[in-house]
């Protein structure tokens, strides 16, 4: 019998399980003094409700499928925002909520990437760009008590949405070019350029390469300086990151993405989206990634 783990899994023990425990607690009742009230969600949901509308997204792709004996499609959660679709229901808004637990992913393990992580997540259903710079306020927080050095970068798929516009990518193309410009962090450049040629897109990467005064120019923009405004007022710093997208399309509006020092992995990631036709925000982290 194999009592090993399976590649992608691990088990915690002693001073790395208490260590675990005490960043869990550390974010957990920071959330709780914002006033997010925790919520546990099932591990196991109908696929058709995991993949949702968003099938050809890179984290949708990778979820575990699974039967059961009565041959119904299932799926393991790969995170918890699309749950939310289900809790928002007949909640008085704003609907601030925390979750705090598992999810899987059936992707290639590297470094500190595993196929189960803990996730750290916080949304606001009914939210405005106030609560935008709240979540970024409440992740500073967590970070300056975890003494981590890290920095915190925005951008706004309208943005992104104007500027593909403006530089006559197809319509049809828009979801395919935003997810190579957001590869620029892990690809070379000459390798995105080649993979836009695909889409006549190339014109994209010179105007992202420019000065952030350059972006002046778009109407959208003036939501990234509100929110820089707004975080400003907390004495949170951001930094504007014209090609960040994050890979989910469902994001409609600001994104969010935190690098640290030391770390090579995003350690936190999020964004605004619209559920039920409610728009909404959230970030979230992976435990491991911070332990």
């Amino acid at each position: 019998m194999n009592t090993e783990t399976v590649k992608g899994f691990k088990d915690y023990l002693g001073e790395e399980a208490k260590k675990r425990e005490e960043i869990r607690k550390i974010i957990s009742e920071t959330f709780n003094l914002y006033g997010f009230e925790p919520a546990e969600t099932p591990i196991i949901e109908y696929e058709e409700f995991v993949k949702g509308e968003n099938s050809n997204d890179e984290a949708v792709s990778d979820i575990f499928r699974l039967e059961d004996r009565g041959k119904r499609k299932l799926a393991l959660r790969y995170e918890f925002t699309f749950q939310l679709k289900r809790l928002m229901r007949n909640q008085k808004l704003p609907y601030k909520r925390y979750q705090i637990g598992p999810v899987f992913r059936d992707e290639p393990t590297t470094g500190n990437r595993f196929r189960q992580f803990t996730q750290c997540d916080i949304d606001i259903i009914g939210s405005s760009v106030k609560d935008e710079a709240e979540i970024l306020n409440i992740t500073r927080i967590i970070l300056n008590k975890l003494n981590l050095e890290a920095e915190i970068f925005v951008n706004n798929r309208k943005l992104l949405n104007e500027i593909l516009e403006i530089a006559k990518v197809d319509k049809k193309d828009f979801e395919k070019v935003i997810k190579e410009i957001d590869k620029l962090d892990k690809l070379t450049e000459t390798e995105i350029r080649k993979n836009l040629k695909k889409y006549n897109a190339e014109k994209v990467l010179d105007i992202l390469k420019k000065p952030e005064s350059s972006f002046e120019k778009f109407k959208t923009y003036f939501e990234i300086k509100e929110l820089q405004k707004l975080c400003r007022l907390y004495g949170t710093k951001i930094k504007f990151s014209p090609s960040l997208a994050r890979g989910l399309s469902y994001y409609n509006g600001s994104v969010f993405e935190v690098k640290a020092k030391g770390i090579k992995e995003t350690i936190f990631g999020g964004g605004s989206y619209m559920f039920n036709g409610i728009q909404s925000t959230g970030i979230s982290c992976g435990l491991e990634r911070l332990s």
